[in-house]
């Protein structure tokens, strides 16, 4: 069977990809070594012995299991990360060719194959499936986080769903790296560049659906040119909604929240427009300059799950909060909103509670339009994060041409995020919760939750929803396991988690401060795709 995907100057056609750990390769022998070793690592966290496996299979000589367990290496299914007698492990990616170039742009004819790989966490594949890879030419997909250079490892198939990032062939066996759409009779083939324009045809064909985005720079979000329209942030936090909208060109120019160390991280991020810390009641309407559009992503403790669900009633007042935004818009009359809280809102108090929130918007004269939108699915980031977003429009026209936007594949994996060398601070290592975490916390590449009094793992893969308590002995502290043991998710991993830039920098103040920052934060490019669709709602005008 050949494992390369083969391309001449008129045609793009793939034979055959990189079988999944190429399982379909080995012997019976090797298998039952394989699946013995990996059982082994997961159920003790340590690789079994030489003699231990040769004592299982009732083999020979050490010999014997030498030459079984050099195959598995060969065909890159072990990796030994010593000549330790328990050194083995079960390699947590594969590689996968990269055989060509696609375009991202207008369609190219001629590719020219590159003997070349890609690592591929595990994880994303399947062991029945086909994988190969692909260098990217152009930037029709730039708004998807496809940049020129970049490598796409593609999942050959034949079908795919409406939305899905797809190779399409068209015309003269021309290949193209497009989002489909089947509409009632052609197919839309779309850029994610506004410079770029769809192509349509009565049919394509499909080679293969987008799993993963491998970048060849560091990845951050590019610079805009700036469309015009002014935003304050209230309740700004570190700034994530600020990046989204900045990102899709408006420009911030008054920011606020309450808490002084979010100070720190917002001034050292954020040259222009720095933080005021003020609580927002006492904000006069004459302290803010003028601007089209109010970003407020107002506390969402009084009515979360993770919280005591008070509502307006809070203790603390937090949910009368709402309120202040009211006022604010009331008095300036922007050209409109986007406000940002737990899904639970929608919920809370049988609904009463949206209810009031979405007719006060309504009474101030705004066309208001709310969705839950989860980040797994919304921003391309391995995390559970259900939010609701409120968006609101002064002119109806505007209100009617405004859409939510699409899913989005989810090409990122915990992996990509991680940190290579992380301090011993982070490990639970011989700390009196360790041995309650090695009872339940067995597998490297998944994330489990301590949700004090238990360890929840994860199933989807993905990272929980990162609360403001996580770095202070609450629930719902994110942990993994990696070659140095147990333990929970650095701060830095936690903003990679919401999706900050990579050149996004944390000021040198304590975990716990940055912990309840980044899990008060939103997620940037849920933000970011939704400014995007605001901004295409008010070109309207």
């Amino acid at each position: 069977m050949s494992n390369r995907v083969w391309t001449t100057r008129c045609s793009f056609r793939v034979v055959f990809g990189i079988k999944y750990l190429y399982m379909a390769t080995l012997t019976k022998r090797q298998q039952e070594l394989y699946t013995f070793i990996e059982g082994y690592i997961r159920e003790n966290g340590i690789s079994p012995t030489i003699n231990e496996i040769q004592k299982k299979f009732g083999l020979k000589s050490p010999a014997t299991v030498h030459e079984h367990i050099g195959g598995l290496i060969e065909k890159k299914l072990l990796a030994r990360d010593d000549y330790s007698t328990r050194g083995l492990n079960i390699r947590q990616t594969t590689e996968i060719p990269i055989v060509g170039i696609i375009a991202a742009g207008q369609p190219i004819e001629a590719i020219e194959n590159f003997d070349a790989t890609v690592a591929v966490s595990n994880s994303l594949l399947n062991k029945d499936s086909y994988y190969y890879a692909l260098r990217v030419a152009g930037d029709s997909m730039v708004d998807e986080g496809i940049f020129d250079g970049d490598t796409v490892v593609i999942k050959k198939q034949a079908v795919a769903e409406n939305g899905q990032t797809v190779v399409a062939i068209i015309d003269n066996n021309e290949a193209t790296l497009k989002k489909i759409y089947r509409e009632k009779d052609r197919v839309r083939l779309q850029p994610s560049n506004q410079s770029h324009l769809p192509i349509y045809r009565s049919e394509v064909e499909i080679r293969g659906i987008l799993i993963k985005i491998i970048h060849k720079q560091p990845k951050t979000i590019p610079v805009i040119e700036k469309n015009g329209f002014k935003t304050i942030d209230l309740f700004a936090g570190i700034g994530g909604l600020r990046l989204g909208f900045e990102s899709a060109g408006f420009d911030t120019v008054f920011a606020n929240d309450f808490e002084p160390k979010c100070k720190y991280t917002y001034d050292l991020n954020f040259p222009t427009s720095k933080l005021i810390v003020e609580d927002v009641r006492k904000i006069g309407i004459d302290d803010l300059p003028e601007f089209d559009f109010l970003l407020g992503g107002f506390p969402c403790q009084a009515f979360s799950i993770a919280g005591y669900r008070e509502g307006f009633g809070d203790k603390k007042d937090r949910g009368n909060l709402f309120f202040d935004i009211a006022r604010i818009i009331e008095a300036r009359k922007p050209r409109g909103f986007l406000l940002e809280n737990v899904k639970n809102l929608k919920s809370h108090d049988d609904g009463r509670t949206f209810k009031i929130i979405k007719e006060t918007l309504v009474n101030l004269g705004y066309y208001v339009k709310a969705k839950v939108l989860n980040s797994m699915e919304y921003g391309n980031v391995p995390q559970n994060r259900e939010r609701i977003y409120i968006v609101g429009f002064k002119n109806k026209k505007h209100a009617d041409c405004f859409e939510f936007p699409d899913p989005v594949p989810l090409t990122t994996s915990m992996s990509d995020i991680l940190e290579k060398n992380v301090g011993s601070k982070y490990y639970y290592n011989n700390k009196p919760l360790f041995p309650k975490l090695a009872e339940f916390v067995k597998d490297k590449g998944r994330v489990y939750q301590w949700r004090r009094q238990y360890v929840r793992e994860n199933k989807k893969g993905v990272c929980p929803t990162l609360t403001a308590n996580m770095g202070t002995g609450g629930h719902n502290v994110p942990i993994i396991k990696d070659e140095k043991g147990i333990r929970k998710l650095t701060p830095l991993e936690c903003a990679r988690v919401q999706g900050f830039p990579s050149n996004y920098k944390l000021p040198a103040i304590a975990d716990s401060a940055l912990y309840k920052q980044i899990g008060n934060s939103v997620t940037v490019p849920v933000v970011k795709a939704v400014a995007r669709q605001i901004i295409k709602a008010m070109r309207l005008d």
